[in-house]
């Protein structure tokens, strides 16, 4: 059994590998079949990570790109200049070098693809000053974003970088890009669109920048914001204590520059998969770095929030005011959720209760110890947990999850912390999810098949020499070839079974209760198709010493040392001989039975006119060739005289070949009339009991 189960999973895992699914580990194929919860990052992974600039806004203004374009065309529009020339330095993207030639948004980028989308931008409206800019304005210090401040600072020369000027007039343009709701409380004025000039920051203003940022976040857009302001430092460039001063006055008195609406459109597959994981039994979450309002929009263009009207906050949660539906199993939460970071760090135990009772949930703003957070409190009640991901922000979550995920272009981090590797598209993950049911099914099947000969019929001979003194039945050489070689090759093909019907309307598998081995397995193997199996092959042990050794059943019961020379008037040789043909006729009865037994586990309760292993649907060519390997086995292991001479084994009457087929006919219809029974009683008490 360990030998056949580590080459099932081996099997399953290289099925895996051909459906473009890459486990690195043999127990994450089973696992899959567990999971009821899925964590998703965005970017890359749910969307193409292919971001382009949309939209350009201002505190006052908000303009397509194509009007932005037009614009700056003019040479009008002052605070359009300071936008692209902050989009061109505060950026750490660049153009790949053999891509130079093709059209700006075709070309390559090396960096993230934030700055690439606002690079492209940046070349796109005026690529002669964006080649230029970084001459006229050296970087002289940079803070590069991370994923908890979720902003970036450059330091430039303001005046150029061939402009003499004295130590004492030294001043610098520092640029700041970033997420909004971080860099607002910094800002105190903004460039207006409209008046070409900077304003103060009143209350106004920032009403109106907060309706901005809240319409491009519903429009499913990353929104991007810029700000500028010149700056006198008191120490001096490239100190430590330069780096510390920066790091402390940076951000403050920030003037806004406006903000780059960023799209970046889901796979075309990710909807679709979304739905067939629904329908799998399985939650699919969402757990991005964006505005929350932002990951909202996306979840309901992809299938995540399906509940009209708005989702529950952290408010909802904390004022109690969440709808349970308890005609549901599980009393699962009956609306949508959206968290966002800040809110994260507030619940608390009870609140992580109601948080994953939630069927939709987006968690937003979220750093890398937050969606490690989210997977360790998903699993502490009681979920199986996969996470997908690309980013090195991911791979926390990834290594705490039972099943990582990682999308092959993502970071190697990402790809060295998970446990399965998703090689092409991401619907791929549904199959991985059917091929984790299908092999727990299987291994079942595989199992069911193998105790009866392995393990049951074989205990049996034992107890008769040992407690009743009956000859042995079976000798140890031949429970070996059983166990090693002529069942192994036949529950093997068991693997290549097709599911009996569609495994992703089940629910998913519970790991603390569904064990692979259980106490109904037990009763098909053992006190069902062991019995018989057990019955015939002593029968036909008796059988052949009554018909070839005259000596009937009564007399080998309690012989134990009685049985030597002598007993029947029989030499010690000859009845060696006589126990080492009956030995080989129980083994051959076993390995004929067990083909009955083969065609019976191929399926729980579907009969045999419907699963039979002819048809198309449920064509499996590996049954006849284990059968026919298994035999051939069971006629070498019997006929050839080396194997004779070494293993002490004989050759088997035709007559004892020929009377185990019809026995094996009896064990699939026996097993018939149970299935006949079990479908026409659901509720009874055989349907509660079977396998």
């Amino acid at each position: 059994m360990p030998v056949a189960v580590a080459l099932t999973l081996m099997m399953v895992a290289r099925r895996m590998k051909n459906s473009n699914i890459l486990p690195k580990g043999l127990s994450t194929v089973e696992t899959l079949g567990c999971v009821n919860v899925i964590c998703s990052d965005k970017t890359g992974t749910l969307t193409e990570n292919k971001m382009v600039v949309t939209t350009v806004g201002f505190v006052d203004e908000q303009l397509t790109v194509a009007e932005a374009l037009a614009k700056m065309e003019s040479g009008k529009s002052t605070v359009l200049t300071e936008l692209h020339r902050a989009a061109a330095l505060c950026n750490d993207a660049t153009f790949d070098p053999l891509s130079m030639d093709l059209p700006v948004l075709d070309r390559e980028v090396q960096g993230n693809a934030t700055d690439g989308a606002v690079l492209k931008f940046a070349e796109v409206a005026h690529s002669d000053s964006t080649k230029t800019l970084p001459d006229a304005h050296p970087r002289k210090y940079q803070i590069p974003f991370n994923s908890k401040n979720k902003w970036m600072l450059t330091l430039h020369d303001e005046v150029g970088a061939n402009y003499e000027v004295t130590p004492e007039d030294t001043k610098f343009l520092v640029y700041v890009k970033g997420a909004p709701d971080k860099l607002l409380p910094f800002a105190t004025s903004y460039w207006s669109a409209k008046s070409n000039s900077v304003l103060p920051l009143d209350a106004a203003a920032k009403a109106q920048f907060s309706a901005l940022q809240e319409r491009l976040s519903r429009n499913a857009e990353r929104v991007i914001l810029l700000c500028q302001r010149h700056y006198v430092p008191s120490e001096a460039l490239g100190t430590n204590a330069f780096g510390d001063e920066i790091l402390e006055n940076g951000l403050a008195d920030l003037t806004i520059i406006g903000v780059l609406g960023i799209t970046d459109p889901p796979r075309l597959e990710t909807a679709p998969t979304i739905a067939s994981c629904r329908r799998a039994g399985a939650r699919f979450f969402m757990v991005t770095g964006d505005f929350g309002l932002t990951g909202a929009a996306i979840a309901r263009n992809v299938g995540i929030f399906t509940h009209s009207g708005e989702p529950d906050t952290y408010e909802t949660i904390a004022e109690g005011q969440t709808f349970v539906n308890d005609s549901e199993k599980g009393a699962r939460v009956n609306n949508s959720l959206l968290l966002e970071g800040p809110s994260i760090n507030l619940l608390t135990d009870d609140d992580w209760d109601i948080v994953c009772s939630y069927e939709e949930i987006v968690f937003a703003r979220t750093t890398p110890e937050q969606k490690l957070r989210i997977v360790n409190e998903l699993k502490d009640r009681d979920n199986v947990v996969a996470v997908t991901g690309d980013g090195v922000n991911d791979a926390p979550a990834l290594k705490a999850a039972d099943v990582g995920i990682a999308i092959a272009a993502g970071s190697d981090v990402a790809l060295e912390a998970s446990d399965l590797v998703l090689l092409d598209k991401f619907d791929s993950i549904v199959e991985a999810i059917r091929l984790g049911r299908l092999v727990f099914q299987n291994l079942q099947k595989g199992i069911a098949y193998l105790l009866p000969a392995g393990s049951f019929s074989e205990i049996w001979p034992v107890i008769l020499n040992v407690f009743f003194g009956v000859p042995s039945p079976l000798s140890s050489f031949l429970m070996i070839i059983i166990c090693v070689f002529t069942d192994l090759f036949l529950s093997l093909s068991l693997i290549m079974e097709k599911e009996e019907f569609d495994l992703l309307t089940l629910p998913p598998r519970n790991h603390k209760k569904d064990h692979l081995i259980n106490l109904k397995i037990y009763t098909q193997a053992y006190l069902f198709i062991g019995v018989m199996e057990t019955i015939c092959a002593h029968a036909m042990f008796f059988l052949y010493y009554w018909r070839h050794a005259k000596i009937p059943i009564g007399d080998l019961f309690f012989a134990f040392e009685g049985y030597t020379e002598g007993f029947h008037g029989y030499s010690q040789a000859e009845l060696n001989h006589f126990n080492t043909v009956g030995q080989g006729v129980y083994f051959v009865t076993l390995v004929i039975m067990q083909f009955g037994n083969l065609l019976s586990v191929r399926s729980k309760k579907m009969s045999i006119l419907q699963a039979d292993p002819f048809r198309a649907e449920r064509r499996n060519p590996w049954l006849l060739a284990g059968m026919a390997v298994s035999l051939a086995i069971a006629i070498f292991v019997t006929m050839e005289p080396g194997i004779q001479n070494i293993f002490g084994t004989a050759t088997v009457p035709i007559e004892f070949w020929l009377i185990p087929i019809p026995l094996a006919l009896g064990i699939l219809v026996m097993d018939e009339i149970r299935k006949v029974l079990v479908r026409a009683f659901p509720q009874g008490p055989l349907a509660k009991i079977a396998w």
